[in-house]
């Protein structure tokens, strides 16, 4: 399945990622994510003994681009990272630099991702996070991923079942909408896509459960585009008291912010059945096993 509709990627999505190369202060939302993210790669990296993995793209969530698998490399995975921009995959590099780690970094055409650079069955585990709305053809980097993965693939996007998804579509970002392809938050067309190339899905789950709709931007930008120009309020969500970078962490600059952040993972790690947390959740996954080659 493809889309004649040409979608931006790379350089039109600039005004979103290119402050955060440099500007590490991502907001409250977006490094509550990363942990959470950052948890159950480590259980999937745990339970499956992965051991290298392909990310691909790397531009999906907002904030610092390029960081998400940065904490697989830490516990000794081999990482290799695909990009469809140059100057961002360089600032990349950059940045993993600065964490004193070297991912393989492969940049290719915006139009190249159903024809991936490497051989089949290249990796333990091949994914994405959030990024299939903005290639001009989902399916074709589906088909890729499940062909270059000999164990899993996983693939995350947001749930448009949540109120802030909805806020973001009709008030507060409604710009953003029409340059993405947003048939692939149907998870379901991402399930079928994947079965089609031959995965068999064996779990599938919602995750990024706060207690806060998913804006995707900070809550002083929510406020102004809302109209409520309340000082006190403001004052809230700015300021040096309310910087939160997921790279502090990394650094070893604020060693407490993964406890300060993980204390609203009360519904996140919950009980309730994941089809209640649907409602809330800012993400749904699937996690689909590639069949040994005979």
């Amino acid at each position: 399945m493809s889309d004649s509709t040409p979608r931006p990627t790379g350089h039109a999505q600039r005004a979103i990622w290119q402050p955060y190369l440099e500007d590490y202060n991502e907001g409250l939302g977006l490094v509550y994510e990363r942990f959470v993210l950052n948890d159950f790669l480590e259980d999937l990296r745990n339970r499956w003994q992965i051991q290298t993995c392909l990310e691909a793209p790397i531009y999906g969530m907002a904030g610092v681009s390029g960081i998400n698998s940065a904490p697989l490399a830490q516990s000794g995975c081999r990482v290799t990272l695909v990009d469809d921009t140059p100057d961002r995959a360089h600032e990349v590099e950059r940045i993993w630099a600065e964490m004193a780690l070297q991912p393989a970094m492969e940049v290719i055409s915006p139009d190249a991702w159903g024809n991936l650079p490497f051989p089949a069955r290249s990796f333990d585990l091949a994914w994405n996070w959030a990024a299939l709305w903005y290639l001009p053809d989902p399916a074709a980097l589906l088909r890729e991923l499940a062909r270059v993965s000999r164990r899993l693939v996983f693939v995350a996007m947001p749930n448009s079942l949540q109120v802030g998804y909805w806020m973001r579509k009709w008030v507060l970002d409604k710009d953003f909408f029409p340059t993405i392809d947003e048939r692939w938050v149907n998870i379901g067309l991402v399930r079928r896509t994947l079965q089609e190339a031959g995965v068999r899905i064996v779990a599938s789950g919602v995750l990024d459960v706060p207690p806060w709709p998913d804006t995707v931007m900070p809550a002083n930008e929510v406020l102004k585009r809302l109209g409520l120009r309340s000082r006190k309020l403001e004052d809230q969500f700015t300021g040096e008291g309310w910087t939160w970078s997921t790279m502090a962490y990394y650094l070893g600059e604020q060693p407490d912010l993964r406890e300060r952040v993980m204390k609203y993972a009360w519904l996140d790690r919950s009980r309730l059945p994941w089809q209640i947390k649907a409602v809330w959740a800012h993400h749904r996954w699937l996690l689909g096993i590639v069949p040994e080659q005979s």
